[in-house]
């Protein structure tokens, strides 16, 4: 096992490793984007580390959440975050291939997914972070065959990823009876392009879309913007 560091954001602990492969702000963004009344059966697909699965397990305290992840040393560290934060009676780790995963009747699946096509982009030389970047064995038609296999009819998909890739998602998803029903834009600051986008569907669900206001992450100083300070803060409450 390599070397890794135990991080507090918000109330949470979360080991991670020193190199390699470590969360960003699109993990925190995504599991805020969840908005639900209720949740009992939740997958975490390629989690990592576990921080996505560990915030709504803490956000919905009815939920069973399954955090499934390929890279063995990942799970691992996935196990000692689940038990840190005192989540064991209702958060598992599995390490599988995330796309040979089937379920039946979750109310959710979410995902901060590898976001460039094989032969885009530099892939790095550290296996973690090119398997956490690139679509080596993960892609959006993997997750989009899962979703439809295992979530229950209105049933929900969530995930954050590039605006460039957003009309292979929207094709995609539809082939598999996944409707888009929310986007939400995310921006660095007011003056930038759209660096990132969140995206709900619903398992056999009517066309129709909504598109949040933008996020934005920065003020112009480069501090936080006010509802990124908000996001953080409610880490706190967990």
């Amino acid at each position: 096992m390599q070397s890794f560091t135990v991080d507090s954001i918000g109330n949470l602990k979360i080991c991670q490793p020193l190199e390699g492969y470590r969360f960003t702000v699109d993990s925190i963004i995504l599991a805020n984007f969840i908005n639900f009344k209720k949740l009992n059966k939740v997958v975490d697909l390629g989690a990592g580390t576990g921080i996505i699965g560990i915030i709504i397990a803490k956000r919905y305290p009815e939920s069973k959440v399954e955090l499934i992840e390929i890279q063995p040393e990942l799970a691992t560290l996935a196990k000692k975050n689940i038990e840190l934060n005192k989540l064991a009676d209702r958060v598992e780790i599995f390490c599988i291939d995330g796309k040979n995963f089937i379920g039946k009747n979750y109310d959710l699946i979410i995902t901060n997914p590898p976001f460039r096509r094989i032969g885009t982009g530099r892939i790095s030389p550290k296996e973690e972070k090119a398997l956490a970047r690139h679509e080596f064995n993960l892609s959006i038609e993997d997750i989009a065959k899962v979703a439809q296999k295992s979530l229950k009819h209105k049933g929900r998909l969530c995930m954050i990823h590039l605006p460039e890739r957003l009309i292979d998602i929207v094709r995609i998803l539809t082939r598999y009876s996944l409707e888009i029903k929310y986007l939400r834009f995310i921006y660095s600051t007011i003056d930038t392009e759209a660096k990132m986008v969140l995206i709900e569907a619903v398992k056999g669900g009517k066309p129709y879309l909504k598109v949040a206001p933008p996020l934005f992450i920065y003020k112009k100083n480069n501090e936080y913007s006010d509802e990124m300070r908000q996001i953080y803060k409610n880490l706190e409450s967990l």
